[in-house]
């Protein structure tokens, strides 16, 4: 390697940093002190009852408010006209004709991302509709209810597993092995190396935040390119080795006589594999911590089993797996009454939007027969709305109503602990006892 090969490997990765999370970092820790509200978003100690009386001084502040840095909106109207209206494309795309956007380009890091492109989350049509069509068919409600009795296989073989006379960590035992098991048989990735995976979204997970320290920045770029190395040597497998999956079908697949070129099937497949189990894990944790801080919810839906798929939407309603997502303005436009100008960015706050009382009565209520509960916008809207919005609803539903009917008197134990990411919430640790 040349010594500006080597230089380049040294300082690629601190501009990446600074660009991304050092600057941004200093901005936004400044800006909370002067009480910006999308700033303390980002520097409180994200607790949910923080997270509740920010989402009200937000709203208070009108249907679209202007912050230090983007827009801002709790409301469930404006945050859905955002997300569905093509005045607005997802992500933030730099300008390469600018400095930082230059160095962006320059510095990127060469392995997928979750959030740069051709990642299905920041990509729009035409691209964005071709790589979504090819996945969509295995996410169809049909396609997930013939799943449902192999689910149900995995949830109690998982159970089987825990000792119910020992505390358990339910996200270690359960809320994470389920889903990751089932994503991937969908996408036939072989037993032996789920572990991998598990581990490696997991550490890769605060991909999605800004901010980050340098040493979770390097610890999180380090479980990126691991996790896009053995996506490489698996597609190269299934080339070869091909089998009635999700992933062996997009490698072979072929849409008006074109396939997806190397990129795109790595980052789309890596997005599938990693979103079909990330936010299910916490669904079902925040749904199990919930349910046991709401006994009386609990026996309406011990006495009314029909209420469970409703008690899936309520638990999105009210503690959703990712708090917020921001959209980037194409053009001068209005939304509920305030000019937005090109350029700008829009953050659109889904948990909050869940809690607008212009659209959920009692907002802060956990009801499990809310008639209105599916009205939730968690799984996003328009063009990027969830492709496994099914899939996460039927394994949700699956997996609390086989744990609550095989341990109706499980409890929290002290020592739950939140995810320190702040886009997913969720639980990094959930003791119970399961019994007794």
């Amino acid at each position: 390697m040349t010594l500006a090969g080597r230089v380049g490997n040294v300082v690629k990765p601190v501009v990446r940093w600074g660009l991304l999370h050092g600057l941004p970092r200093v901005a936004l820790l400044l800006a909370a002190r002067r009480g910006d509200l999308q700033a303390r978003l980002f520097a409180g100690s994200g607790s949910t009852a923080e997270l509740d009386g920010l989402f009200a001084e937000i709203r208070d502040r009108g249907r679209m408010h202007r912050g230090a840095f983007s827009y801002l909106t709790a409301s469930h109207a404006t945050v859905r006209e955002v997300l569905s209206g093509n005045d607005f494309r997802s992500g933030i795309a730099p300008d390469s004709n600018r400095l930082p956007g230059r160095l962006a380009d320059w510095s990127a890091g060469g392995f997928i991302h979750p959030v740069a492109p051709p990642s299905l989350l920041v990509t729009e049509p035409p691209d964005h509709t071709r790589y979504r069509k090819l996945v969509t068919r295995v996410f169809t409600v049909r396609a997930v209810e013939d799943l449902r009795g192999r689910v149900e296989e995995i949830a109690n073989d998982l159970l089987d597993a825990i000792d119910p006379a020992r505390p358990a960590d339910l996200v270690e035992t359960y809320c994470a092995r389920l889903p990751v098991t089932v994503i991937a048989e969908i996408l036939g990735v072989p037993a032996d190396e789920r572990e991998t995976v598990l581990r490696l979204g997991s550490a890769a997970a605060p991909s999605l935040d800004m901010g980050l320290p340098w040493r979770q920045f390097r610890a999180v770029e380090a479980a990126l390119a691991a996790f896009d190395a053995w996506l490489t040597g698996h597609l190269d497998h299934l080339r070869t080795n091909p089998g009635d999956d999700l992933l062996s079908r997009l490698v072979a697949v072929r849409e008006d006589g074109v396939g997806l070129n190397d990129l795109e099937l790595r980052a789309t497949a890596g997005l599938v594999l990693a979103a079909g189990f990330e936010t299910t894990v916490n669904l079902l944790g925040n749904g199990v911590a919930l349910l046991c801080d709401h006994p009386g919810q609990l026996d309406v839906l011990a006495n009314e089993p029909a209420c469970w798929p409703n008690a899936v939407d309520e638990i999105l309603r009210v503690d959703p797996p990712v708090l917020l997502t921001g959209r980037t303005c194409r053009q001068d436009t209005e939304v509920a009454g305030v000019p937005v100008p090109k350029g700008a960015l829009v953050t659109t706050i889904l948990a909050a939007a869940n809690r607008d009382p212009a659209v959920f009565a009692d907002p802060d209520r956990f009801d499990v027969r809310r008639d209105n509960a599916r009205e939730h916008i968690s799984f996003s809207s328009g063009r990027h709305y969830c492709l496994g919005a099914a899939l996460a609803r039927m394994e949700g539903e699956v997996g609390l109503r086989t744990l609550f009917a095989r341990y109706p008197r499980l409890r929290r134990l002290p020592g739950a602990t939140r995810r320190a990411t702040r886009i997913l919430r969720g639980f990094e640790r959930l003791p119970v006892r399961l019994g007794g």
